[in-house]
C-alpha cells in the first residue's frame, strides 16, 4: 500500500445509482395502480444468520448442509432461488409461467445474506434487484425490499452508538444493491424499544413492521368534532392490522407502523395455508373487514417459502399473479400503501418487545424459558450477554483513544466502514482513509487505523442474535458470535498491546454449558474457539502444502489473503517430494502483509511435514534452500527431518493444520489414488465372472454379495469415467460416443440389476444439457436442429435410465425465456415470421416439441 494517500475519484457508484433513480421517478410517474378496496401485502424476512469465518471471510463446509456445501448454499437451492424462478403448473405438471414472487412480495434480505447472494449466484441476485425495480415502477416508485438493521442484533439491547450504526449500515448496504435509499426497515425480531423507534425516525426510516402484540393502545387522530378521543387498550393483540399507525416520538417526530396479522402469519408458519393458493387467498379472505380501503398484511420467515415448507412459492405465485386478481384484491406493498393513505390512528407500544419471545427480549439475555426444550436451562444467556456488553465497552474506549491519532471523528469513519466492506479493493481502501484521516497515514498507521475499524466491526458481529436464540451456548450459533469475539480481541492486542482475553474467558467460565463435556462458556471459548484461530504462518503452511496439489498463480488468492510468489522449486525422488519457495502474503482486509519461507516434505498418502520461517534475506533463504535439496538428494528420509528441524525449527505443520477445504479436498485426492487401483480390482473381478454373473440371474438365484458389490463399482466406475470424459470433450461427435456409452453403462446396469453410485452424474448432465440447451436457441442452425433436438432428449432420458434424479429446472428457464422472449414473438405470434423468425417452420415445430419434453406448456401453439 502507497505512504501517501491520493486524492479519491469521482464517486462513479453514486451517479449510477442516481441515474437509477431517476429513471424509476420516470417509470413511475405511468404507474396506474391505486392502494383502495382489499389491498393484500405478504412480507417475507429473507435472512441467515453470517456464518464466515472472521479469519478468512467465507464460509467453510457445514457437513449438516450436506449434499451442499454450506446452509446458505442449501438454502439457495430450496428457496431464494425457487422463488426468482417460480412456478405455475398445470393439470399435466407442466410449465405455464414462471413468476418471480419477490416482484409481488413485499421483503427484507439480510444485508450479510444478500452480498453472499450476489458472490454465489449472480442470477438470483439480479433477479432480486430487478424485482425491486419492477415493483416501484408498477407501485408509483415504491420498491418491494425494504431494509434490515444490519447483522440481525436485538437493538434494544444494544447501546445507543450501536443502534445508529446498525441502522445506517443496514440503510448503505441497501442503497449499494437496490439503488435507492429505503422506505422502512425491518428489525431483528421485530425487537423494538422508544430509543429504537428514535434512532430509525433520526435516520429517515419512515416504518417498520411489528407483531400485534407488541401494541399497547390506540386511538384515531383528534379532529374537530373529537378532539380528544379515547385510547383503546389492545395489549392482548387486539389491534386492527388492516391500517397503518402512527407513533408519535415528539411533536415534530414520529415513524409509521404497520403490524402483521398474528393469527393468519402464524398459519403460514405452523399449518396448512399455503397447500394452495385458494387455501391461501381463503384464510386472507377472512381478515377482510366491511370497509373502503384497508390492508391485509401478513409477515413471516421468507425461507418459509420452499425450505420450511417446499413448493410453497408455487403457491404464492399462483396466488399473486391470479388468485388475488380473481378475488378484486390489489397486491402491493407498504411504502406503497402509506403513500395513499396515510395513517389515522396513532399508537403507543408496550416498552420493549419482540416478536419471538413473550418476555420482551428477555431470550436473548436471560432463563426465560422461550427456545428451550428436553429440559435444558439457558443460564448462560445472561453471563454470555454480559461479557459481550463488558468486551464492547473496552474496544470501544480502546478504539476511540487509539482511533483519534488516525481520524477526524472516529464514530463517523465506523459508520462509513460500511463502504469498506463492500469494497475492499486498495483503491477503495485508500479512498475511504483519505476522506476520513486528520493527518496522511504512513503505511504502519493505515494498518492499524483498518485493524480498529475491523475491530469495531467484529465486536458488532458479536450481537448477532442467533447466538442467544437457541437453547445452548455451544451451538455453532453460540460458537460463531463467540469467534467473532477472539477476532476482536486479537486485533485489539495487535493494534493496543491489551491483553482482554484472559478476563473475558473468566467472564464466560459463570456461563453454564447443558452439554457435560463443556462445563461452560470458557470451556466453548477454549475448546472450539481459540483452535480456530488462524495466523499468517498457518496461511503460508496451508499455502506451501496446497502448492503440491495447485498451480499457484505468481499472484493469487488464498481467501482473503493476497498471496505473491517470489520463489518455489519443488523436486520428486521415489515417493518423496519437496517444495520449496518464499511467499509474501498481504491480509485484504487490514492490508497488513509477512514474508515466510516454506518448506513441504510429501512423504506419501497423508503424511506431510511442513516448516515456516519469517524470511530473512535472499542469501539466508538460498543457503535454506541449498541444504534441504542435499538433504533430499542423499533419499533419506529421516535425514532429510533432520535437516528441515535444524533449519526450520520443532515447530511443524501437517495436513491437519489445513483450512478445512482443502483439507477435505486433498484427502479426497490421496483417497482417489487408492480408489483407483481398488476400481481396476473390481473391474477385473466384474469381467472374469459376468458370466456368471448371468447366469444367476437367467436362473433367478440370488448373487452372492460380493459379486454383486464388484458388479456395482466397476459399472460405477465405467460410468464416471465416460462422464468426466463427456464433460470434457467440446468434439460433438466424440461427445455422442460417450452419450452412447453412458446409455450402454445403463442397460447393462438394469440387466445385472444394479444401483449404480455416480454422486457427479446429475450436475454434469444438467451441465451439458443447458450448455446443449444454450446453444441451440441461441445460435440457430436449421440444418442440426432436429439432431441437436433429439441429442437434449436422448440425454434427459439417460439421466432418466442412470437415476440421478436430473432437475430440468435450469433448462426450463432457459427455454421459456428463449420461447417469451425469441419463439412466440419472432415465428408464432407475427405477421411476418419469414422477416424476422431465424428457424424455418419445420424447426419451430422441432423447437415446440422440445418445449414439451421440458414440460413447459405449449400447448396453445402447437399441436
Amino acid at each position: 500500500m502507497t505512504t501517501t494517500p491520493i486524492k479519491p475519484k469521482k464517486d462513479l457508484e453514486l451517479n449510477s445509482l442516481e441515474t437509477l433513480e431517476n429513471q424509476i421517478e420516470q417509470q413511475a410517474e405511468t404507474s396506474q395502480v391505486q392502494a383502495t378496496g382489499v389491498c393484500i401485502t405478504v412480507h417475507g424476512h429473507f435472512y441467515q444468520p453470517p456464518r464466515e469465518n472472521p479469519y478468512l471471510d467465507t464460509i467453510e463446509r457445514q457437513p449438516s448442509a450436506y449434499p451442499f456445501h454450506d446452509w446458505n448454499e442449501r438454502i439457495l437451492y430450496e428457496c431464494y432461488r425457487p422463488n426468482v424462478f417460480a412456478r405455475i403448473l398445470n393439470e399435466h405438471n407442466e410449465v405455464i409461467d414462471i413468476v418471480n414472487t419477490f416482484e409481488y412480495l413485499s421483503f427484507n434480505v439480510g444485508p450479510t445474506l444478500m452480498s453472499w447472494l450476489e458472490d454465489h449466484d449472480a442470477q438470483v441476485y439480479q433477479g432480486i434487484i430487478d424485482a425491486d425495480r419492477k415493483s416501484a415502477a408498477r407501485l408509483g416508485g415504491h420498491g418491494n425490499a425494504i431494509a434490515q438493521v444490519y447483522n440481525h442484533i436485538i437493538l434494544p439491547l444494544a447501546n445507543q452508538r450501536d443502534k445508529y450504526t446498525q441502522i445506517r449500515w443496514g440503510k448503505a448496504d441497501f442503497r449499494s444493491h437496490f439503488g435507492r435509499d429505503p422506505e422502512g426497515m425491518w428489525l431483528a425480531e421485530t425487537a423494538v424499544d422508544y430509543p429504537t423507534l428514535e434512532a430509525l425516525a433520526d435516520e429517515g426510516i419512515q416504518f417498520i413492521i411489528l407483531a400485534p402484540s407488541q401494541a399497547e393502545r390506540c386511538r384515531p387522530f383528534a379532529r374537530e368534532d373529537n378532539p380528544s378521543p379515547d385510547w383503546l387498550e389492545v395489549g392482548g393483540s387486539q389491534i386492527d392490522p388492516t391500517r397503518p399507525y402512527r407513533c408519535f416520538l415528539s411533536e415534530e417526530k414520529y415513524i409509521d407502523i404497520f403490524f402483521y396479522d398474528g393469527p393468519i402469519s402464524s398459519d403460514m408458519g405452523f399449518d396448512d395455508v399455503l397447500s394452495s393458493s385458494q387455501n391461501f387467498a381463503d384464510r386472507l379472505g377472512q381478515a377482510v373487514r366491511d370497509r373502503p380501503s384497508q390492508l391485509v398484511c401478513v409477515a413471516t420467515d421468507g425461507e418459509t417459502f420452499g425450505h420450511h415448507k417446499g413448493g410453497t412459492e408455487k403457491c404464492v405465485a399462483h396466488a399473486v399473479l391470479q388468485e388475488f386478481a380473481n378475488r378484486g384484491w390489489t397486491t402491493t406493498n407498504f411504502g406503497h400503501y402509506l403513500s395513499q393513505n396515510p395513517p389515522t390512528w396513532e399508537v403507543e407500544l408496550k416498552p420493549v418487545t419482540a416478536w419471538s419471545c413473550s418476555h420482551g427480549v428477555e431470550r436473548w439475555q436471560s432463563d426465560c424459558g422461550c427456545g428451550g426444550g428436553g429440559g435444558w436451562q439457558q443460564q448462560w444467556r445472561k453471563p454470555l450477554r454480559e461479557s459481550l456488553n463488558w468486551l464492547r465497552d473496552r474496544l470501544a474506549e480502546i478504539y476511540e483513544a487509539h482511533g483519534r491519532k488516525f481520524f477526524h471523528d472516529v464514530w463517523q469513519a465506523r459508520d462509513e466502514y460500511v463502504q469498506v466492506i463492500r469494497d475492499r479493493s486498495p483503491e477503495n481502501v485508500i479512498n475511504y482513509l483519505y476522506r476520513h484521516q486528520n493527518h496522511p497515514l504512513n503505511q504502519e498507521e493505515q494498518i492499524d487505523a483498518l485493524r480498529l475499524l475491523e475491530m469495531q466491526r467484529q465486536s458488532l458481529l458479536m450481537f448477532t442474535s442467533c447466538g442467544w436464540f437457541f437453547d445452548e451456548i455451544s451451538r455453532p450459533e453460540g460458537v460463531q458470535i463467540l469467534r467473532y469475539a477472539a477476532r476482536a480481541i486479537e486485533l485489539v492486542g495487535e493494534v493496543a498491546g491489551v491483553q482482554l482475553e484472559t478476563q473475558f474467558r473468566h467472564r464466560l467460565s459463570v456461563a453454564p454449558s447443558n452439554v457435560e463435556s463443556f462445563r461452560d462458556g470458557a470451556q466453548v471459548y477454549d475448546e472450539l474457539v481459540v483452535p480456530a484461530r488462524i495466523t499468517f504462518e498457518r496461511v503460508a503452511a496451508h499455502y506451501g502444502i496446497t502448492s503440491l496439489f495447485t498451480h499457484y498463480q505468481t499472484t493469487d488468492r488464498v481467501y482473503c489473503y493476497e498471496a505473491t510468489q517470489v520463489d518455489y522449486f519443488r523436486q520428486q525422488i521415489g515417493t518423496q517430494t519437496l517444495a520449496i519457495g518464499q511467499l509474501r502474503l498481504v491480509s485484504e482486509i487490514t492490508r497488513e502483509s509477512a514474508d515466510y519461507i516454506f518448506a513441504v516434505l510429501h512423504l506419501g498418502g497423508w503424511d506431510f511435514h511442513c516448516c515456516i520461517q519469517p524470511f530473512t534475506g535472499r542469501l539466508a533463504y538460498s543457503k535454506v534452500k541449498e541444504t534441504l535439496l542435499e538433504a533430499l538428494n542423499q533419499a533419506s528420509v529421516a535425514k532429510t527431518m533432520f535437516v528441515m528441524t535444524k533449519v526450520f525449527g520443532d515447530r511443524v505443520f501437517s495436513l491437519e493444520n489445513l483450512f478445512a477445504e482443502e483439507r477435505q479436498w486433498i484427502i479426497q485426492q490421496i483417497a482417489d489414488q487408492s480408489k483407483n487401483t481398488l476400481d481396476q480390482l473390481y473391474t477385473q473381478a466384474y469381467r472374469d465372472n459376468y458370466t456368471v454373473l448371468r447366469a444367476f440371474h437367467k436362473e433367478e438365484l440370488p448373487v452372492p454379495t460380493e459379486l454383486k458389490v464388484a458388479a456395482e463399482i466397476a459399472l460405477s466406475h465405467r460410468c464416471s469415467v465416460a462422464l468426466e470424459t463427456l464433460e470434457a470433450v467440446k468434439d460433438q461427435p466424440e461427445r455422442d460416443n460417450y452419450l452412447a456409452e453412458l446409455a450402454a453403462i445403463a442397460t447393462e446396469a438394469q440387466q445385472m440389476r444394479c444401483k449404480m453410485t455416480i454422486p457427479e452424474g446429475k450436475r454434469v448432465l444438467e451441465q451439458v444439457i443447458g450448455d446443449w440447451l444454450e446453444d441451440l436457441l441461441f445460435e440457430a442452425n436449421d440444418e442440426t436442429l432436429e439432431e441437436d433436438c433429439d441429442r437434449i432428449q436422448r440425454t434427459i432420458e439417460l439421466g432418466d435410465a442412470l437415476e440421478v434424479g436430473l432437475s430440468l429446472d435450469r433448462a426450463q428457464e432457459l427455454y421459456y425465456r428463449c420461447l417469451h422472449h425469441k419463439i412466440l414473438p419472432q415465428c408464432v405470434e407475427t405477421d411476418t415470421p419469414e422477416k424476422v423468425c431465424p428457424w424455418d417452420s419445420v424447426s419451430v415445430t422441432l423447437l415446440l416439441k422440445l418445449g414439451r419434453r421440458l414440460a413447459i406448456d405449449v400447448s396453445s401453439w402447437s399441436a
